[in-house]
């Protein structure tokens, strides 16, 4: 069976996001690629104003790192794409004051990220992802033990 276009076309966003993702993610977790590591970004927040700047650090981003890599492969999409929506919604609050314009560091780039993961958060990742891939198995798992939870209820009293 071909591909349609929507899953391609799913397969490129999810795709360029998660790696988007995983190298910013990656440069505030463990300071590659240039990056602070976690200590210059627990810095940073601090610096912002972000409270517990160090828990936060941490949670933003392992959620961008390993979030994006579920993106790329796919794996909890939805889920995944929320997440990082949340984490984009902070970064569009924090740097609200700076107005619209990439340029002057303002809101444009974590904007149009959030957008997209919301977006991806409703479209899922289609067929190209474990996925598709992995759901039908869980779901076939899921109604089984469902089936025999009920067949094992006892039944009702007959009057």
């Amino acid at each position: 069976m071909l591909a349609s276009r929507n899953d391609i076309g799913l397969l490129l966003i999810r795709a360029a996001v998660g790696a988007i993702f995983v190298y910013h993610g990656s440069q505030k977790l463990l300071g590659i690629f240039g990056g602070p590591g976690i200590d210059g970004t627990a810095q940073m927040f601090a610096a912002i104003g972000i409270p517990l700047p160090y828990l936060n650090a941490w949670l933003a981003s392992s959620a961008e790192t390993f979030g994006g890599l579920m993106l790329i492969v796919g794996l909890l999409t939805r889920p995944a794409a929320l997440l990082l929506t949340f984490v984009m919604a902070v970064a569009v609050s924090v740097v609200s004051g700076n107005g619209f314009d990439v340029r002057n560091g303002g809101i444009e780039y974590p904007l149009m990220l959030g957008i997209i993961l919301l977006a991806t958060a409703f479209l899922g990742a289609g067929r190209f992802s474990l996925d598709a891939v992995l759901m039908p198995r869980l779901r076939k798992v899921w109604l089984r033990k469902r089936e025999q939870a009920v067949l094992q209820q006892p039944r009702a009293a007959q009057a």
